[in-house]
């Protein structure tokens, strides 16, 4: 593919390759958002077909999350070791092949083993995918405009999953949720090549590979992922979890213990010296904790109350896919001008308004009065938080831990999604057996867990509230300045001045002189 020349400082976003670099970013964003929510769906389909126990069944779900939060430190830490691209390719095959393996699984081991190994092929894909963002967009405006898109994917992934779901469990069958991923992975794979140049191994930190920390990272992680899976069913105040929650902390604080004596750590420090990271990341995991757990129990709700069935479930989604990537239009035109702390806070506000409002489902609900007005405002609010969070996580980090950062954003997301499911359902299950217990009809009983868990939501994203207080409030410029040999562009010098060429991502560039 050929490339025009352009001036020093021009947009690479303006160009054709830059478009289709973006374009194919997004897919790929798109594929690691809908991961979870689209076989959400499908699970009822799943437990016939393959005969799975109402306690196994969440594995097919939880293996995905486990291996995936798991993984994601040192995915992102490859990503900047390795090259981004060869990463990214590496995780894309496995995601592609894994669902393909998935969806053709005889019995209930092969799909849990299937999903357990496309968590894996996300922890590498997505963090390198977010690198190869950040990097080669790497203006302000260009860079605004594709932290901006990809939040949008984020805060869209989930809900098209949703509609998505429902539309393929109806029509060809809950397998197709699954194989549906193939063609778009080869699709990816296929980009990755034709847009994205590869990198040089980084040998002289490769020979110093921070072993024990990729060891304590991923076993802390993933313990303290499965201990927040296992809470509800184990009970929070029972010998297994507190253990596990307890052996999570051990391991994590060796990590960091590790990581300050290392010198080539797989999780540097330095990198939560940059203003406002660590509260950006605690924000996304509550907003997680509470956007996700509201699609889960609204389905429910749906389905299980009103007698929606998957396809009418998923469809009544659409409206709110369209307001939240409206918000985050409009949210990521706002970023130049306010900068991305207005945006967390103002979210935050609208959309717990819009969960408080959701939490007052009645038994004999109706969607047009009960549902939509007041998921559409939470979508609104949704939209402007993921688009702020997505660039104030990524604006202030340094090209070489770009991966990392897009790990640790990633992790957070998640984590909130783990940590709101292990609460809230254990809320939502201590009202609905308190009320049959107290003769309530079980109608009455579900309909008064899913609205406490719903309120318990609106309480994790009205932290956010006081979270993005402290986040940066950044207006999506790089720090610093990007150094030349990850930049995108290469550089040539010539005998009266210097020319640009946009080039693809992580191309190694040759300095002036």
């Amino acid at each position: 593919m050929t490339e025009a020349t352009s001036p020093p400082g021009a947009s690479f976003l303006a160009t054709r390759r830059g478009r289709l670099t973006l374009a194919f970013l997004l897919v790929v964003a798109l594929l690691d958002f809908m991961g979870i929510a689209i076989v959400n769906v499908s699970l009822p389909s799943v437990q016939r077909d393959l005969h799975f126990s109402q306690q196994d069944l969440q594995w097919v779900i939880s293996g995905y999350v486990l291996t995936y939060g798991g993984f994601l430190l040192l995915g992102g830490r490859l990503a900047d070791l390795l090259g981004r691209r060869v990463t990214l390719a590496a995780g894309t095959a496995v995601f592609g092949i894994t669902a393909v393996i998935g969806g053709a699984a005889p019995n209930a081991g092969t799909l849990v083993g299937a999903r357990l190994a496309q968590g894996l092929g996300a922890a590498l894909m997505t963090p390198a995918a977010l690198s190869i963002l950040t990097t080669s967009f790497n203006t302000g405006t260009d860079r605004v405009k594709a932290l901006g898109g990809w939040g949008a994917m984020g805060g869209m992934g989930g809900v098209l999953g949703v509609i998505l779901g429902g539309v393929i469990s109806s029509g060809p069958g809950w397998r197709w949720v699954l194989y549906i991923n193939a063609p778009l992975c080869a699709l990816v794979l296929i980009a990755t090549y034709l847009l994205i140049s590869g990198e040089a191994p980084r040998r002289s930190r490769l020979a110093s590979f921070d072993v024990p920390g990729a060891f304590l990272g991923t076993a802390g992680m993933a313990l303290l992922i499965y201990a927040l899976i296992k809470a509800p069913d184990n009970g929070w105040g029972s010998g297994w979890t507190i253990g596990e929650l307890a052996g999570a902390a051990v391991v994590l604080a060796a990590l960091v213990i590790n990581e300050r004596r290392h010198p080539n750590p797989v999780l540097p420090l330095s990198i939560f010296k940059v203003k406002g990271l660590a509260a950006t990341d605690a924000a996304q995991v509550l907003g997680l904790a509470g956007f996700n757990s509201v699609f889960f129990f609204i389905t429910l709700y749906m389905q299980e109350v009103l007698h929606f069935s998957a396809l009418r479930g998923g469809a009544a989604y659409v409206p709110v896919a369209a307001i939240v990537m409206i918000a985050s239009i409009g949210g990521s035109g706002l970023v130049p001008r306010l900068g991305t702390r207005p945006l967390i806070i103002a979210g935050a506000i609208i959309a717990t308004g819009g969960i408080y409002w959701v939490s007052r489902i009645p038994v004999h609900g109706h969607y047009w009065t009960d549902i939509f007005p007041p998921m559409m405002i939470m979508g609104l609010g949704l939209g402007l938080v993921f688009v702020g969070v997505q660039i104030a996580g990524n604006a202030g980090v340094a090209p070489d831990k770009a991966g990392l950062a897009g790990a640790l954003i990633t992790a957070s997301f998640q984590l909130g999604v783990a940590l709101g499911l292990a609460i809230l359902s254990a809320l939502a299950t201590a009202r609905t057996n308190s009320l049959v217990a107290t003769h309530h009809a079980l109608p009455d009983a579900l309909v008064g867990g899913y609205a406490r868990a719903v309120l318990g939501a609106a309480f994790f994203v009205g932290a956010v509230i006081l979270i993005g207080l402290r986040a940066a409030n950044t207006k999506g410029e790089p720090p610093g300045g990007i150094p030349a040999e990850i930049t995108g562009v290469t550089i040539t010098s010539e005998v009266n001045g210097t020319r640009q060429f946009p080039a693809r991502s992580g191309e190694e560039t040759t300095l002036p002189g």
